[in-house]
């Protein structure tokens, strides 16, 4: 099990506090550090829409250039923009043997991904 993100992104600290509260060891990938392998990103774009991945509400987007923002498309474009400026991307992402599980972070779609019986 993976969980990709950005270290100092405030819902990848939940997430991983989240996973940490429940003893659930997931290898991280820092992509602001590591980067984020062009394959990775094609597999990704070919389990989810490319707008499921982008966060257009980012700093990271609302800081490209109106061409840059208009230029991104589709699968193509996106996975470009994604290997270059990792930032874009949602997150955290959380993948299993290549399958992604989920983008962002919820407390009931973890519990639910990891069986764990969640109190009201």
């Amino acid at each position: 099990m993976k969980l990709y993100g950005i270290a100092n992104c405030s819902t990848v600290k939940k997430a991983r506090d989240w996973l940490a509260a429940h003893n659930i060891a997931v290898e991280f990938q820092d992509f602001k550090k590591l980067g984020l392998s062009c394959t990775t990103a094609q597999n990704w774009l070919q389990q989810r829409d490319w707008n499921e991945l982008i966060n257009r509400k980012g700093l990271t987007w609302r800081g490209l250039s109106e061409e840059q923002k208009l230029l991104t498309q589709d699968n193509t474009s996106a996975l470009a923009l994604m290997t270059d400026k990792t930032s874009v991307i949602k997150r955290p992402l959380l993948e299993q043997d290549g399958k992604l599980l989920c983008i962002g972070f919820d407390a009931a779609v973890y519990a639910e991904i990891f069986k764990v019986k969640v109190l009201t």
